[in-house]
């Protein structure tokens, strides 16, 4: 595990949400406290999530809930990365969109045609409004061979009383209904992921450090080049981190013994 003098070469702190920063709705130790001492020392921060069911701007008014002085150009998830990719790749295209209200309307504001009709592409988010005939529509074009996108591969959300189930979980419907796997995944810990965020930060991979409490998406972003910071206070338990693959840089109980390590090396 490298010195915590590391620190010191970080240009952006990319912070994850549900399990690192708040529980449902309670604040995890030392989370106001982080951001205030990024704030005062004039360090970049930006949260970043999976969770594509809400858009950014809910994002923006849940964590201004808190009490924290976040402004839109802190949160990215999974979707603008996405749409980053779509883009890229398929401008123009008419998309069969599974995703919630907030999903739908963020893509139409990108300029993004969604139908059932004959689309081009199929896009998966995480759709806390799923519905036996979306999922339907789903294996019907994917079936037919359609380009398949999810915005992230996490299989479970956890919540205060335990876990929902996540995108992941209908990914293995999907392939048990029609054979077929996505032909990309965007968020944590893909390359699409990195590449979004590196486009919008301007920095590389070694500039970054990722906070979090997943091993298989945040931890794993240690793959592209990220250093990675993991914290027991989410869904990963210390026992976890003896036959995993995917090993953190360095380990916190919480943000407040992250914040502990951090005032010690940048005054």
């Amino acid at each position: 595990m490298p010195s915590v003098e590391l620190f010191r070469s970080i240009r952006c702190f990319l912070l994850d949400l549900d399990g690192t920063f708040y529980l449902g709705n309670q604040l995890l130790p030392g989370a106001r406290d982080l951001i205030e001492f990024f704030e005062t020392k004039g360090m970049e921060y930006l949260f970043l999530t999976n969770n594509s069911s809400r858009s950014p701007r809910r994002y923006l008014e849940r964590l201004r809930g808190f009490g924290i002085p976040v402004q839109p150009g802190h949160i990215f998830t999974s979707a603008d990365a996405t749409l980053y990719y779509l883009h890229q790749h398929f401008s123009g295209r008419r998309l069969y969109l599974v995703g919630t209200p907030d999903l739908e309307e963020q893509f139409q504001q990108e300029g993004f045609t969604l139908t059932d009709q004959n689309p081009e592409v199929v896009v998966v988010g995480f759709d806390t409004t799923l519905t036996y005939n979306k999922l339907w529509k789903l294996c019907r074009w994917v079936s037919q061979g359609l380009p398949y996108i999810t915005t992230h591969p996490d299989i479970n959300c956890p919540t205060e009383d335990g876990f929902m189930p996540d995108i992941g979980a209908v990914i293995a419907f999907v392939q048990a209904s029609t054979g077929r796997l996505p032909d990309v995944v965007i968020g944590k810990p893909h390359p699409p992921m990195v590449e979004a965020l590196c486009h919008k930060l301007a920095l590389s991979p070694a500039q970054l450090c990722m906070v979090g409490d997943r091993l298989y998406t945040d931890i794993a972003m240690k793959d592209a080049g990220v250093y990675t910071v993991l914290v027991l206070s989410g869904e990963t338990k210390p026992e976890d981190l003896i036959s995993s693959p995917f090993q953190p840089d360095f380990v916190f109980s919480n943000l407040a013994d992250l914040l502990n390590s951090l005032q010690k090396v940048i005054v």
